[in-house]
């Protein structure tokens, strides 16, 4: 018995695979516990460091800090769905004076760094005489580079699909951007989830890049924190906490992607059964589709072969 992309591993491969990962997850906890270890030698775990966080005031500014990092990161989100998909459907047009500026901006945008992008903004644009606020300059940085990363997703998967079910759309009368719109983009979406998911996690990762142009998120607010020499320097220990949130938020809207992710398969598999009048529901399939085209004839050829 074999899977698709491999052969099935016989009982002295598995018994491999499982001496590497009892292995691997020792020396990962020999690591992890090192690090505790030091960080308990060198005083991190005392009441001292600990204790501004014992204060109100500090968990409400460290709320207020959380919130503009979700801000930051919604907007972004949001913003970098929307640029992917105006890219993406830019670069899959027929038109090669649509698809090449669309592929150049792509390829200059993914190319910037975050970071450099996040500088050029904030610091380089009142050169031009545009002085920018740190909050959009990491929102526009985010958009720009995450869109463009999108944009490369969303192109894979409608790319990915079968041939099938782009020339079914054309016999049943759609023109291009209803095939775009109603047939390849929702399977493309649904396909490429797990990597959407990804790229929005690493987009609210990267607002923590922000706190090198001022952007009061929370590793600024720790490095705040940190610098207080009333506190006894609590720096690993604002760290610590730091992490902890950002885990917990990342954790969160890999749950969220998921349930999505759930519900979208669920509708398709509902959604892609028809009843008929007292008959069992069946799928409808790629050949079915193809059968409506021969039957349709030639005559929506017309409409097939207009596009963007």
């Amino acid at each position: 018995m074999s899977s698709v992309l491999y052969d099935l591993p016989g009982p002295r491969a598995i018994r491999r695979n499982r001496i590497l990962g009892a292995i691997t997850i020792l020396v990962v906890a020999a690591i992890i516990g090192f690090f505790v270890w030091r960080l308990a030698a060198t005083g991190q775990f005392t009441a001292e460091k600990w204790s501004a966080f014992t204060y109100t005031n500090v968990w409400v500014q460290i709320g207020e800090a959380t919130l503009s990092t979700l801000s930051a990161f919604v907007v972004a989100a949001v913003g970098a769905l929307v640029l992917g998909f105006v890219l993406a459907i830019g670069r899959l047009s027929d038109h090669a004076w649509v698809r090449w500026p669309f592929t150049a901006v792509i390829e200059v945008l993914r190319a910037i760094p975050v970071l450099v992008f996040m500088f050029l903004l904030y610091y380089g644009m009142p050169v031009l005489g545009v002085r920018m606020e740190p909050y959009w300059a990491v929102v526009i940085a985010l958009i720009a580079y995450n869109g463009s990363v999108l944009a490369e997703v969303f192109r894979a998967g409608v790319e990915s699909l079968p041939r099938g079910q782009r020339e079914a759309g054309y016999a049943l009368g759609l023109r291009k951007a209803g095939v775009m719109r109603l047939i390849l983009l929702p399977q493309a979406i649904r396909a490429m989830m797990p990597v959407i998911i990804a790229q929005l996690v690493v987009t609210l990762k990267d607002t923590a890049l922000g706190y090198i142009i001022t952007f009061e998120e929370l590793l600024f607010y720790a490095r705040y924190i940190g610098s207080q020499a009333a506190l006894d320097s609590p720096i690993v220990p604002a760290t610590i906490v730091v992490a902890a949130i950002y885990i917990g938020l990342c954790l969160l809207l890999s749950l969220i992607a998921t349930m999505v992710e759930k519900r979208l398969r669920g509708s398709a598999r509902t959604g892609g059964r028809v009843a008929g009048a007292g008959q069992p529901t069946q799928e409808v399939t790629d050949t079915q589709l193809i059968v409506m085209q021969r039957r349709l004839g030639k005559h929506d050829q017309g409409s097939a072969g207009s596009g963007i």
